[in-house]
């Protein structure tokens, strides 16, 4: 499938026809994780375990780091 880009404002956008939104479970809610390898352009459904574990990782940071404050704020 051949596409151009569309003007929209002062950026360009993609316009994605139905059925391959359809096809990839995409509708207008859906975060999109936009990635390339410098030639090729990556546009596929974010994927929310990577997001839950940069989460989880973060506050795994934070309570090693602040254990003591927290125990002593919730005192």
């Amino acid at each position: 499938m051949i596409k151009k880009l569309a003007k929209h404002g002062n950026s360009l956008a993609l316009v994605i026809d139905r059925p391959v939104l359809d096809l990839l479970g995409i509708d207008g809610d859906t975060p999109l994780d936009i990635s390339t390898d410098g030639r090729v352009l990556i546009v596929a459904p974010a994927n929310d375990d990577a997001r839950r574990r940069k989460v989880d990782e973060a506050l795994d940071r934070v309570n090693r780091r602040y254990d003591q404050a927290l125990q002593n704020l919730a005192q």
